[in-house]
């Protein structure tokens, strides 16, 4: 057997030239046994690798057992004839868990994990290494791996005596009696080629080192990309790395293509002259017993006192079932809650409900409001715990298809905080769980359009202005050849240039490639154990947050139970909005206790009076809405999910309003897909109901179902959906479904693969489009106010906010130095209603600091731009960022009469002996004659100091010129 022990992947960041998996298939094809990606100080990249290689064993066993059935495809081979050469068509490599550690004081070193004790010391070592150092570096010490040797092999990689000279490190003739002390019978040393016509005296002076040192060798043709036409892209990326261009790497370009992965005759070729290095690789690898498949993650207990998980969350239950239903819940309602606490018990799933709802507890004793969504949220156990406010009564989907026995899959709750508060919660849990426990996922960046056009633009040597000019042409690019030589002519580049021709070959080439790491938006990987001893982890840019290597897809693939802790703006403005609506008529709301089912909610949603309501504010949802005119929640849970792009690009859209407004007649392409799309009136609109078609239309087996679904993950990083189109198709023209049915879903499918909207998020989401529906409907004023206080979010920019509002009869009061605080306030406006004040956030570069201390300095009130300064202490240029926004106009000064004092004033503090009054003795300046400023300058005035303006809308000013017969009259 034939291994491969040092592959450097592309998630050795601008180094390495190609994929985990792609490394994986080439493997397979080149008959190798065992590979191991082993890339710089981290292991980012396995678990892509790892979920390639289960791909390829489930293909494999797929073709042996179609052999087994049918026989081999093709006549015989005539007897005698000896059988040619032939791809490896049955080989599964093994994956081999690895790392290259690069140590400040040290040559590397290849560390490969022998057994789960290996793995994690291996973490633990990449652990420190990162936690020392600033996001996105490593600071590995040989020390950290003498302090977590057991279950390691290493393989050494050797250094010549110039190279250990220019990076002033030991060599390891004078590091092994302290590895021999750790390491014994597990060194080796690395016999590999750098292909500059010198390997031959090359790997007789590495033998001779590691005889000298009595080590085996180990061979690797050390590839940094999986064929060798990845060299020009090799060298991309290097003068990314490098900030160089192509033409001036000198000697850090690849020599040539042969770095790239060997098969296993290449490999025996290429080390005829030691065999023993292959033969001792082999040997290795027998004792590599490793794999992430025996990773045996463990979900926190939550185990309180003598009371098991079980019973906690029963009682819990219970608790939460009497509150919920204070008058007793229906015998429906109790049915299902004991089905789903049976099934839960069943999966022991308690320990994952348990956290949820500790950390939905935590949040809702600091007044933070949220709301859980996703599969398993939408469940009575999650309305009984309150992590959900959605009642089961209305009765979306049955438990299973979000908790499935037969599936095996962790549960999916998503929980929505406060965007200005999650910080909080988020702190809570590194505090409760210790950060040995508790990290966020990491989100890989890659390349995309833009930054591949920016980056590779440059390392080729293209000027900025081209870069710019290709950067603004974008979506003709992604398109076919026809279309981007098109493109080019018109922003004048010439499309058969071969440089040209190569950097955009070289652009297609690059995207999909990670760039970096990021956190998750929220995604928390909690473990009963130390989290460093499952996976690295790593400091995060922001500060008091550390982050694992893996993103979600690697979690998902290994099964590691992940909590989302996400934020929603939306969440922020409502329990605003409630507070208000506490303070000035004395209700108390809750998103579970508003009204339901209000009839002039959903009138104001048929006028598509929506600005600033959750999720159907954009153009698009208030052109549907008088066409969808909804009228109870589950018309909003539709009205959620219907504009995107799976409804859109399948076409569902127009035949469902259709079908409701009675224009053509409900039906069924079957009985059996009658009852997965009866409350969709026979159209499929949410991503659950395109998993049943699959299913039961085009007889997809639960994993091939699985993994449709897999493919169908939100934002994508490589759209796979596409792969499934004739399976899909055969399976649904064999059940006798129509051809362009079967088209239309699959279509449909495709569109989820860009933008997967399921039935479970929808009716979550639907929960807040209701509750700021009715508070917009209700109480406009405090809405607007929640919502500028609430910003940014949202579609729409302040200014829209206002002009809305006062359209609703609000009434709108500037920014004044007397009235205003940081915050938008209701105040009364003296005809027994509120009227809407201004804050001072609104003001573009004024700090909440300066707003605090101008409201609590105030007393009765300031009578002058030089009595605000004294009195609250703020600096000249906040005075005139307010005297800009025209906030001493209850002073009697206006814009330019404000500002002209503003600027008078010099000195950031008042000197003592000024300070007060002198009788007189002052010097009296002459007063300014200022002209005032016209309407039209006013507004100009007022976007530019606050980007709104309560005077006239600006394209009022252009109506005369606008309107022909108006221009006439005047």
């Amino acid at each position: 057997m034939i291994a491969e022990f040092c592959i450097t992947s592309n998630f050795t960041f601008l180094t390495g030239a190609s994929h985990p998996e792609e490394y994986m298939r080439r493997a397979a094809l080149g008959g190798l046994g065992a590979i191991a990606i082993a890339d710089d100080n981290t292991v980012a990249g396995i678990v892509r690798a790892h979920t390639e290689a289960r791909e390829i064993a489930r293909k494999v066993r797929e073709r042996e057992r179609f052999d087994a059935e049918h026989g081999l495809i093709g006549p015989p081979a005539p007897e005698g004839v000896v059988a040619g050469p032939s791809a490896a068509i049955y080989a599964v490599p093994r994956l081999l868990p690895a790392a290259r550690l690069v140590f400040s004081d040290g040559p590397p070193v290849t560390v490969l994990a022998a057994d789960r004790q290996g793995w994690a010391n291996l973490c633990r070592i990449l652990s420190k290494g990162r936690l020392r150092a600033e996001k996105g570096q490593c600071l590995v010490h040989l020390q950290d791996l003498m302090d977590h040797s057991e279950g390691l092999q290493l393989i050494l990689h050797p250094v010549a005596q110039e190279d250990r000279r220019a990076k002033g490190v030991a060599g390891w003739g004078d590091l092994m009696p302290r590895l021999r002390k750790r390491f014994e019978g597990r060194l080796q040393m690395l016999l590999s080629p750098h292909y500059d016509g010198r390997d031959k005296v090359r790997f007789q002076w590495v033998a001779a080192q590691a005889k000298g040192l009595g080590l085996p060798i180990v061979a690797s043709a050390a590839p940094m990309m999986h064929h060798g036409r990845r060299r020009k892209l090799a060298d991309v990326v290097t003068a990314i790395r490098t900030g160089r261009r192509v033409n001036a790497l000198g000697r850090a370009a690849l020599a040539n293509a042969e770095s790239r992965l060997r098969d296993a005759r290449e490999m025996e070729i290429l080390f005829r002259d030691y065999p023993e290095a292959l033969a001792r690789g082999a040997e290795l690898v027998e004792g590599l017993q490793f794999s992430l498949d025996s990773l045996r993650y463990e979900y926190p207990s939550e185990v309180r006192g003598s009371e098991t998980a079980a019973e906690r969350l029963r009682r819990l239950s219970y608790e939460g079932l009497r509150w919920r239903y204070p008058d007793g819940a229906p015998e429906r309602v109790r049915d299902m809650l004991e089905h789903e606490l049976d099934l839960i018990g069943r999966l022991n799933y308690e320990p994952y409900f348990l956290t949820v709802r500790d950390i939905v507890d935590f949040a809702r004793s600091r007044d933070i409001l949220c709301q859980g969504r996703g599969s398993a949220a939408n469940s009575v156990v999650c309305f009984c715990l309150g992590v959900t406010s959605v009642s089961p009564e209305i009765g979306t989907m049955v438990f299973e298809r979000f908790v499935s026995e037969a599936r095996d899959e962790p549960p999916d709750i998503d929980v929505d905080f406060e965007h200005e508060r999650r910080e909080e919660v988020i702190q809570h849990i590194y505090e409760r769980y210790g950060r040995h426990r508790a990290g966020l996922c990491a989100t890989v960046i890659h390349y995309r359009g833009k930054r591949a056009i920016r980056e590779v633009g440059r390392a080729m040597g293209l000027s900025e202005d081209t870069i710019t000019a290709l950067s603004s042409q974008l979506w003709g690019f992604f398109s076919v050849d026809a279309v981007q030589d098109e493109r080019m002519r018109e922003i004048g580049l010439d499309p058969s240039d071969r440089h040209l021709r190569q950097t955009m070959a070289l652009v297609h080439e690059i995207i999909g490639f990670p760039r970096h790491l990021s956190q998750h938006v929220g995604g928390f990987i909690i473990t009963e154990g130390r989290l460093d001893e499952l996976v690295p982890i790593e400091n995060a840019t922001m500060e008091d947050r550390t982050v694992i290597c893996w993103d979600k897809d690697d979690i998902d693939s290994l099964g590691i139970l992940k909590v989302d802790v996400l934020s929603l703006g939306m969440l922020t403005c409502i329990r605003k909005a409630f507070d208000l609506m506490k303070t000035h008529y004395g209700q108390r709301f809750s998103l579970a206790t508003l009204p339901q089912e209000d009839p002039k909610v959903y009138d104001m949603l048929c006028r598509a009076d929506s600005i600033g309501v959750f999720q159907v504010e954009s153009r698009a949802q208030m052109n549907f809405l008088p066409r969808m005119r909804p009228r109870n929640f589950y018309d909003l849970v539709i009205e959620v999910a219907i504009i995107r792009p799976g409804p859109i690009q399948g076409d569902m859209v127009h035949p469902y309003i259709r079908r409701r407004n009675g224009e053509e007649p409900v039906s069924f392409p079957s009985d059996e897909l009658g009852a997965v799309l009866g409350k969709t009136l026979g159209v499929p609109l949410f991503q659950e109901q395109a998993m049943q078609i699959a299913m039961i239309g085009a007889g997809f087996t639960p994993e091939e179902a699985d993994r449709l679904r897999r493919s169908l993950a939100t934002f994508k990083k490589h759209g796979n959906v596409s792969e499934f189109h004739d399976r899909f198709m055969r399976g649904m023209r064999q059940n006798g479904y129509d051809e362009e049915f079967a088209a239309r879903c699959f279509s449909q499918i495709e569109g989820f693969g860009s933008y997967g909207f399921p039935e479970s998020h929808a009716a979550s989401f639907a929960l807040l489009v209701y509750a700021s529906a009715w508070i917009k409907c209700h109480y406009p004023g405090l809405f607007a106010c929640a919502l500028l206080n609430s910003q940014p979010m949202g579609f729409y920019a302040p200014a829209q906010i206002v002009r809305d509002a006062r359209e609703h009869g609000v009434e709108v009061r500037p920014v004044s130095v007397n009235e205003s605080y940081w915050d938008n306030v209701m105040e009364p406006d003296g005809r027994g209603g509120l009227a809407l004040r201004l804050g001072f956030r609104q003001i573009k570069g004024l700090r909440e600091d300066d707003a605090v201390w101008i409201a609590a300095a105030r007393g009765n009130g300031y009578l002058s731009v030089e009595d605000v300064w004294r009195r609250a202490g703020i600096t000249p240029p906040v005075l005139m960022r307010l005297a800009e926004a025209d906030a001493f106009l209850d002073l009697g000064l206006n814009r330019r009469e404000a500002l002209w004092e503003a600027k008078a004033i010099r000195s950031i503090d008042p000197l003592p002996l000024f300070a007060q009054d002198m009788d007189g003795e002052g010097i009296q300046e002459p007063q300014a004659m200022l002209p005032d400023m016209s309407e039209g300058e006013q507004v100009v005035e007022d976007y530019v100091a606050m980007r709104l303006t309560l005077r006239s809308h600006p394209v009022a000013l252009l109506r005369h010129l606008l309107t022909p017969e108006m221009g006439g009259k005047g």
